[in-house]
C-alpha cells in the first residue's frame, strides 16, 4: 500500500501535464480548420509526389 503514495501523485502529475498540453494546443489554434483538412484529404488536386524544381532535376544521380 505504500506504493500508492508514489503512484497517485505521479498519475495526477502526468494527467495534469496532458491536460496542460491539450489546452496549449487549443490556444495555439492546432484545431482551427478540421473541416478543411478532411476535404483536402479527399481532393484529387494534390499529388502524392512533389513535382521537381526544374525540368532537368532528375535527383537520381548518374
Amino acid at each position: 500500500m505504500d506504493v500508492l503514495g508514489y503512484l497517485i501523485p505521479a498519475s495526477l502529475l502526468l494527467g495534469g501535464l496532458g491536460l496542460a498540453a491539450f489546452f496549449w494546443t487549443l490556444r495555439s489554434d492546432q484545431y482551427d480548420d478540421p473541416e478543411g483538412d478532411s476535404r483536402r484529404i479527399l481532393s484529387d488536386e494534390y499529388d502524392e509526389h512533389p513535382k521537381p524544381d526544374s525540368p532537368n532535376d532528375d535527383r537520381g544521380g548518374s
